[in-house]
């Protein structure tokens, strides 16, 4: 039997791991992986700006002003229903109103992934995935978790389909996403 296709929406708080998710996902399922923060990444680019936190807060803010509260969740949605793959991951869904329109689709199931805030910092302070995150201090982090594109993500975790704990071991997160995975299979057969 042949799957129906999975859009599976990926959210947590700063450093929570959703990227290490999407990349197992990615990397042992052979799932198309796309990041809700890509599109104001690209336009930063363009613009010649810095790919920081409160620069992509800032413009998600301006676009959603001026092209709606879902903007990012119809471009996301719209590329993940155009895939040729069966299995797309979504990650960094922050805000409620990208939460209601992704849930707009039959095929779309969602994941938050939690860590206390200290594996948080830990892991954040080590990625360096923004410009700034090596230099971060705890104060800055927790200034950074009170941004507009933080703030909601919390309240997310009550709409998830599967709550994921990475406080432990790389081995105890990848158990955890194999099972929602053999899950997922069972809800998207034909």
């Amino acid at each position: 039997m042949a799957m129906q296709k999975v859009v599976l929406g990926v959210s947590g708080e700063i450093a929570s791991g959703k990227d290490t998710v999407g990349d197992y996902l990615a990397a042992t399922y052979g799932v198309l992986k796309l990041r809700f923060s890509q599109p104001l990444r690209d336009t930063l680019d363009r613009l010649g700006l810095e790919q920081n936190r409160e620069n992509m807060a800032r413009l998600s803010m301006h676009l959603r002003k001026a092209f709606g509260e879902d903007v990012l969740s119809r471009v996301i949605l719209s590329e993940a229903e155009g895939s040729e793959t069966e299995f797309v991951v979504v990650d960094g869904i922050r805000r409620l109103p990208d939460m209601i329109h992704m849930e707009t689709d039959e095929h779309f199931y969602f994941c938050y992934v939690d860590a206390s805030p200290e594996k948080r910092f830990e892991r954040l302070t080590h990625r360096r995935q923004n410009t700034d995150d090596a230099s971060k201090t705890a104060v800055q982090f927790e200034k950074d978790a009170q941004l507009e594109t933080e703030t909601g993500i919390r309240d997310l975790k009550e709409r998830a389909d599967f709550v994921i704990n990475n406080n432990g071991t790389l081995e105890e997160l990848h158990a955890q996403v194999d099972e929602m995975v053999a899950e997922l299979r069972k809800r998207a057969v034909k």
